[in-house]
């Protein structure tokens, strides 16, 4: 089905992995393509109750864009390149209903820091290293990493990793907030799989509402506090609250049904 991906559903999450070894898994014409389909397929597939992103390998998860691609491109083909891939993909990835992981197993840099900072949450292996190296090339990140990294780390991190192009190790990216767990790269998939279990027995409406809820937060929407309220009167309205409180109040665990 896919060139550049390895796609498989297991126990309802589809795990993409970004399979350009060779390339350490950059991201080309092709890998951004294919991921977008693969997001799509997501929207649409009620099988898929939750997503892993990883890359193939154990040297790198994407280890940036394919910048052979760039040597063409004048001011408007840049553009068009960023607000397509962003549109396309990382936007998807960020606003997906369902939550969407990544599995840092290696390099994260350029595009690659990007893609994992879309995700919902990063957990990462040890061997793991983040950065967005743009200013090297005389560029900046343009899938949303301006914006996506510095909600995470704030802005003086954001302002130093950016204008210095420096890698950070696993271990500081969890100091910094960028991932919230550091593993063996044995163990990365396994802790990956079992977050997201836990995430599929809860309400699957509930959970689509906290995403929103928190993305708004992390980009200052005025109306996030208002739209809390909203989202919060209309979980009354869906039979998984109505199976969450009767459960709770039977002593039970709750089967939720996404309704």
């Amino acid at each position: 089905m896919y060139q550049t991906l390895l796609a498989q559903i297991e126990k309802g999450t589809l795990t993409i992995t970004v399979n350009r070894p060779e390339k350490m898994n950059a991201l080309n014409k092709d890998v951004i393509e294919e991921l977008g389909k693969a997001m799509d397929e997501v929207y649409q597939n009620d099988e898929i109750k939750t997503v892993i992103i990883t890359g193939a390998g154990e040297k790198a998860f994407v280890a940036g864009a394919d910048i052979s691609e760039f040597l063409t491109l004048d001011h408007e083909g840049g553009a068009a390149l960023a607000q397509k891939g962003r549109e396309n993909v990382f936007d998807k990835i960020e606003n997906c209903p369902k939550p969407v992981v990544a599995a840092v197993n290696g390099f994260a840099l350029g595009g690659g820091c990007e893609l994992a900072i879309a995700c919902h949450f990063r957990i990462a292996s040890a061997n793991a290293k983040f950065g967005q190296p743009e200013v090297n090339l005389g560029l900046i990140p343009g899938y949303g990493g301006t914006q996506r990294l510095t909600q995470l780390v704030g802005k003086g991190k954001a302002m130093e990793l950016m204008m210095t192009g420096d890698m950070i190790s696993a271990d500081e990216a969890k100091a910094l907030g960028l991932v919230n767990h550091v593993v063996p790269i044995e163990e990365l998939l396994n802790k990956a799989n079992e977050i997201v279990q836990k995430i599929q027995l809860k309400a699957p409406v509930a959970v689509s509402k906290i995403i929103a809820c928190v993305n708004e937060a992390a980009q200052g929407d005025p109306m996030g506090f208002d739209n809390e309220i909203v989202r919060f009167g209309a979980c009354f309205a869906t039979e998984d609250m109505k199976e969450g409180t009767n459960a709770f109040v039977e002593k039970r665990k709750p089967v939720f049904k996404g309704k």
